[in-house]
């Protein structure tokens, strides 16, 4: 069996050799400088699957850097609050954070095409669309306006709707529906009634317990069962229409990403696409089995009905015709996106989906 730092040093050398920039007088240059940075997080070191998306990344650029670019990983709240992380790099507080771009809507809300929009894309749609069809291009312009270079490192695949106390039966129970929820989706239930709320990971239980908020959505069982939600909401809905996927991103400071050789951005690239496979594979891992932990202990699996899947879909498309209409690079990022997604479904309903259907269906006979 191929050794893990094998693994990495054929990935590093695919990176590299791939790499326009990199040419071979680059490559034989003398290591350079060490830098020692920080990193603040979104996320509680307890969720041990979005917050060690960072782990991964910055345990594997220690490797291949042989020790010279080392990263301490903090928490949220252990510098700045979640929410505040992309500040902490923008300003230099930090010189970089691992983050969902969603939660920076209020500054733009073409942020969210970094994470997920509602009714958007798959995962492997999204690194698809990130790093062959130029999305992660266009991000990055957007990046740059706030002094940010941005990697993604991480995906947490499809995430459920979330936790409920009430059943939804219909759209007329999303009115005056209190619901911790992130990115755009909060805009598209308020269309329908809801009253979104933006929450920290670490404050959705009491808020739950309390009934401060009716619901809330995280990311999906692993996490979700971790956090306890099913002690204080009985309905876990699915599915999370807004996170088809959803992407942690690795932000950099731009004046350190600029300070750094071609050979320390090779690095650091190779170090992101390494934790990002590894994240994907470490939820298509654990969910099986924490969520027939959640309903063997009571949880009651609920899917939207039909007509509120429908009023949410036409709903996110009139969000998308308001914000275009006064967002140019939301419009771009918009129309890129969505002629990339459906082009894949032309693709893939014809192979990989009649595939996986058929295998649903006959897993029972296997």
């Amino acid at each position: 069996m191929m050794k893990r730092r094998d693994m990495m040093t054929g990935g590093l050398a695919a990176v590299m050799a791939g790499s326009p920039v990199l040419a071979q007088s680059q490559i034989a240059q003398s290591p350079g400088a060490e830098h020692r940075w920080r990193m603040t997080s979104s996320y509680p070191a307890s969720l041990d699957a979005v917050y060690g998306a960072g782990n991964t990344f910055i345990k594997v650029l220690g490797e291949i850097s042989q020790g010279r670019i080392q990263i301490q990983h903090f928490a949220a709240g252990e510098i700045v609050g979640g929410f505040q992380a992309l500040d902490a790099v923008q300003n230099g507080t930090v010189e970089c954070c691992d983050t969902a771009p969603f939660y920076y809507i209020g500054k733009d809300p073409s942020f969210a095409f970094g994470a997920s929009v509602p009714f958007g894309l798959s995962t492997r749609q999204q690194n698809s669309w990130f790093f062959q069809a130029g999305g992660l291009e266009l991000l990055n312009e957007l990046f740059s306006q706030y002094n940010v270079v941005g990697i993604p490192i991480g995906n947490t695949n499809a995430q459920m709707a979330g936790w409920f106390r009430k059943e939804i039966k219909s759209v007329a129970d999303l009115q005056g529906l209190k619901m911790r929820i992130g990115g755009l989706a909060g805009q598209v239930i308020a269309k329908l009634g809801a009253v979104p709320q933006q929450i920290p990971a670490g404050d959705i239980y009491p808020a739950l317990e309390r009934g401060t908020i009716d619901a809330a959505e995280w990311v999906g069982p692993y996490d979700d069962e971790r956090l306890g939600f099913s002690k204080v909401a009985p309905y876990y809905y699915y599915p999370g229409w807004w996170e088809g996927a959803s992407a942690i991103f690795l932000f950099i400071n731009k004046q350190k990403w600029d300070e750094l050789t071609p050979l320390d951005h090779a690095l650091i690239t190779a170090a992101a696409h390494q934790a990002n496979t590894m994240t994907i594979a470490k939820y298509d891992q654990v969910n099986p089995a924490a969520i027939r932990r959640l309903v063997a202990a009571g949880t009651q699996l609920r899917a939207f009905p039909p007509d509120v899947m429908e009023a949410c879909y036409k709903a996110a498309n009139e969000m998308y015709a308001e914000i275009s209409s006064q967002n140019p690079l939301f419009k771009r990022l918009h129309e890129h996106m969505s002629a990339f997604r459906n082009d894949q479904y032309l693709w893939q309903q014809i192979a990989e989906y009649s595939y996986e259907t058929f295998m649903i269906r006959a897993r029972g006979r296997s």
